[in-house]
């Protein structure tokens, strides 16, 4: 009975402290959900863990580290008790650490900068390098053609026969009358060789005009297609970044999108602000923050939120918290917290 008493006592003990403990939590910057303003640690993953801390009593350490695989770092080997920011709920961290229930529903988005989006003219398209080169080899082409013509003809009918320097614009004439109208009743060539060499031009100035008519439409379809980004699937050819080891290069990658990786985000968007990279995939609510408080470059959300996923707050496995917390967040659920923090943050209802 004395042995009873005794770990019965022993084990109210160490509920007492356990119930007293801080919660040290591990962090990094990402606005909107973590960052420091004013000496103050705040973000909407921050609040939620102070309202949590409130609601089991007890008081929290914060302790932000520099990238967010530092932090992941300490939650698996169990230097704190939890980690929070925007940390994607997956299957191959849920291997190496537990999760709570989610607490945010995300997904990721292209963003770019204004410059980037705008279309092309149609005159820009018309007077492009492309459509002018294609321009001249087609009038290289007729030329040729009309003076081998004229080499052929010169000697046979008074149309051709005029020296080289006077046939040039003749010829050239002659070549575009063939190639447009089939050419000339009236110039029909005399020689043997003209009228097979002739008859083979007009058997294929078809095939001519239909290689030049698709020269003009690639060079204006492609330039169309290097300004108009609508989905993550035009960012072949893009010089695309994000960060290392994260949800959004995983997508990049599953997508065979060749894309550059920053070790954190303070670096990324100092290189897409230099003009280095042309797009960043992301999470959608902190590029949408970066929109709204960098206008630097007027960036630029494109297309709907893709590749969703939740956020939770990482915790060791077997984590004695784990239940606590989870119950404490349908706790804040249920009283109005858990909303007044997403309007406040986000301007929306609900993170789900």
């Amino acid at each position: 009975m004395k042995l009873i008493v005794i770990a019965l006592g022993f084990l109210g003990l160490m509920c007492s402290q356990l119930a007293a403990q801080d919660l040290r939590v591990a962090t990094v910057t990402r606005p909107p959900f973590s960052m420091e303003q004013n000496g103050e640690e705040t973000g909407f993953s921050l609040d939620l863990m102070n309202a949590l801390s409130e609601d089991l009593g007890k008081s929290i350490e914060i302790v932000r580290v520099e990238r967010f695989s530092e932090m992941l770092d300490l939650v698996k080997t169990g230097e704190v008790d939890a980690a929070t920011a925007n940390i994607s709920i997956t299957a191959q961290r849920e291997m190496q650490m537990d999760f709570t229930q989610p607490i945010f529903e995300s997904g990721l988005q292209i963003m770019m900068p204004a410059d980037a989006l705008e279309t092309q003219s149609i005159w820009q398209a018309i007077l492009s390098v492309e459509l002018l080169l294609a321009i001249i080899a087609a009038f290289a082409a007729l030329l040729a053609v009309g003076m081998l013509m004229w080499f052929v003809e010169r000697n046979k009918q008074p149309y051709f026969d005029i020296p080289a320097r006077e046939a040039l614009f003749p010829a050239f004439w002659w070549a575009l009358n063939l190639v447009v109208n089939g050419g000339f009743e009236e110039r029909v060539p005399r020689s043997r060789l003209g009228r097979v060499f002739g008859v083979t031009l007009v058997l294929s100035s078809l095939f001519i005009v239909s290689v030049f008519v698709a020269q003009i439409t690639a060079s204006m379809t492609v330039s169309a297609i290097q300004t108009n980004v609508s989905s993550i699937n035009d960012l072949h050819g893009h010089v695309v970044g994000t960060t290392a080891n994260s949800t959004s290069s995983a997508a990049l990658e599953r997508r065979d999108i060749d894309h550059h990786t920053f070790d954190d985000l303070e670096t990324m968007f100092a290189a897409f602000e230099a003009s280095e990279i042309e797009a960043i995939v992301f999470d959608a609510p902190v590029l949408a923050h970066y929109v709204t408080s960098h206008p630097a470059r007027e960036p630029r959300l494109i297309g709907p939120v893709f590749s969703r996923d939740n956020y939770g707050i990482a915790l060791p496995t077997n984590s004695p918290f784990a239940e606590d917390l989870n119950l404490s967040l349908l706790n804040l659920r249920e009283n109005g917290t858990y909303d007044e923090l997403i309007q406040k943050w986000f301007g929306m209802n609900s993170g789900f």
